[in-house]
């Protein structure tokens, strides 16, 4: 029986704060039980409760530990919704923090992105909704080309969307109280809602590799 979740508790903070900077193997191995408890395992419960709200969510991996001491500092997630196309949570001292991102595309992806940035139809409405995902607070990113993809002009009036081999929208939820309660459930679902439009358009537009 999977848990319920019920907030990231106080001492997950405590953990994560003994292992800043590089910490050694040992100490790495002395908080693993309690990260595990305490900053991972909500995780799960949270995504868990996630899918429940909407079955498109879920396809969902939780990150299990690595070499790199980052990965013990953060407690990443992931939710599929398409090829290369994600919700991306991250858990640590700063708070929780969310993304959309289309990125590491496969052969022909990108592509079948610039065709559907340069149609005026499907290009004027991507425009449109990464103007309003920049006016709820996220910041747009991506890889993105100095020049002008060959093949499109260089005065095309979606010039820097054509250069986008990648595309992110990301934000910080915050460090509030709320994060050691149900309520981030609710916050995580309110994001997930912010992106939906830009992830359903990368979901009709580059889901899979030409």
């Amino acid at each position: 029986m999977r848990g319920e979740f019920t907030g990231w508790p106080e001492q997950a903070m405590e953990v994560l704060w003994q292992l800043q900077g590089e910490p050694t193997h040992a100490t790495r191995e002395h908080c693993r039980a309690d990260r595990e408890r305490l900053v991972r395992q909500p995780m799960i419960a949270l995504l868990n409760e996630v899918a429940d709200a909407d079955p498109r969510y879920q396809d969902f991996s939780v990150w299990h530990y690595r070499t790199g001491s980052w990965w013990w500092q953060h407690q990443s997630a992931v939710i599929r919704l398409g090829r290369k196309i994600e919700i991306n949570l991250r858990f640590s001292l700063d708070g929780l923090r969310i993304q959309g991102a289309w990125w590491y595309p496969d052969p022909g992806q990108v592509e079948m992105f610039r065709k559907a940035v340069a149609s005026e139809g499907s290009g004027r409405e991507l425009s449109a909704i990464l103007d309003e995902v920049q006016k709820k607070g996220y910041d747009i990113s991506g890889d993105v080309m100095k020049r002008p993809p060959r093949g499109y002009p260089a005065n095309h009036p979606r010039t820097n969307l054509l250069r986008h081999r990648s595309l992110i929208a990301a934000r910080p939820l915050g460090c509030e109280e709320w994060l050691h309660t149900p309520e981030a459930v609710d916050r995580v679902l309110s994001a997930a809602a912010d992106l939906d439009a830009l992830l359903m358009w990368l979901v009709r537009h580059v889901k899979r590799a030409a």
